[in-house]
């Protein structure tokens, strides 16, 4: 058997309201992709045939799946027929995001780009509840309505950007691609909605998004007056070599 690279867009949820979200999460850092990217806003536009495996099949993929995969973040094929494994998804957030516990109760800052967590998930786990588990792991406040999954994968040299459906399953996409991030890895977004949707956000956040302009305005303006400071400076001493001592 050999990894075919051809992954399910379409892959209906097993289970909604399934509670198995995760167990552990660590962070590391991706490899950023080589090549152009080319981002596909529309899901339709980059649905692929839908497949379904029997019982056998996910056995014996899985059996090779863990032969290759060289982080030992393997799967297991339980009784029940689900299967559980591990997934990494890249954090690239753009805005900053709301954070509960901090002094004032929430606060608004940025999450650092590129970092990734490493999440533990069932095949019955869909992209809706990914998205909420990562979102709980970093005690994020905001709707996870406003974020959106994306699978970044390769094909003839060229990476691919797509988002993914909310029942769509990432373990699944994972067993089917193979364990090289560089076929098929996870990206965590905003929602692609163009112009920002000040309306989605609360009351608390816009404060916090205020604060934080205010905060750049001050270290902007105390940047611009020690450049000119220094300027002024050395200003003065060429004037005082070109007049001599008095």
């Amino acid at each position: 058997m050999t990894w075919n690279s051809t992954m399910s867009s379409g892959y209906s949820s097993l289970e909604e309201d399934s509670e198995e979200y995760f167990f552990t999460a660590r962070t590391s850092f991706f490899k950023k992709p080589s090549g152009k990217v080319t981002v596909s806003k529309d899901v339709e536009k980059e649905r692929e045939l839908r497949t379904e495996f029997s019982r056998e099949e996910i056995r014996q993929r899985i059996e090779l799946y863990n032969s290759v995969t060289k982080d030992h973040l393997k799967m297991t094929l339980n009784p029940s027929g689900v299967y559980t494994g591990f997934i990494k998804v890249q954090m690239d957030l753009r805005r900053p995001v709301t954070v509960r516990g901090g002094q004032r109760g929430e606060e608004a800052f940025y999450l650092p780009r590129g970092v990734s967590n490493t999440l533990h998930i069932s095949s019955s786990n869909t992209v809706k509840q990914v998205i909420v588990a990562l979102l709980r792991k970093f005690t994020v406040a905001d709707n996870p309505a406003k974020y959106a999954l994306y699978k970044r994968y390769r094909r003839e040299e060229q990476v691919y950007v797509c988002k993914l459906a909310d029942g769509e399953q990432p373990l699944f996409l994972r067993l089917v691609a193979g364990p090289d991030t560089d076929t098929l890895s996870f990206v965590l977004r905003e929602q692609q909605t163009g112009e920002v949707m000040w309306d989605a956000f609360s009351i608390p956040e816009l404060r916090n998004f205020l604060r934080i302009l205010d905060k750049e305005e001050d270290e902007q303006r105390e940047a611009v007056i020690r450049r000119y400071e220094g300027y002024r400076q050395r200003l003065q001493e060429a004037l005082r070599e070109v007049r001599g001592p008095s």
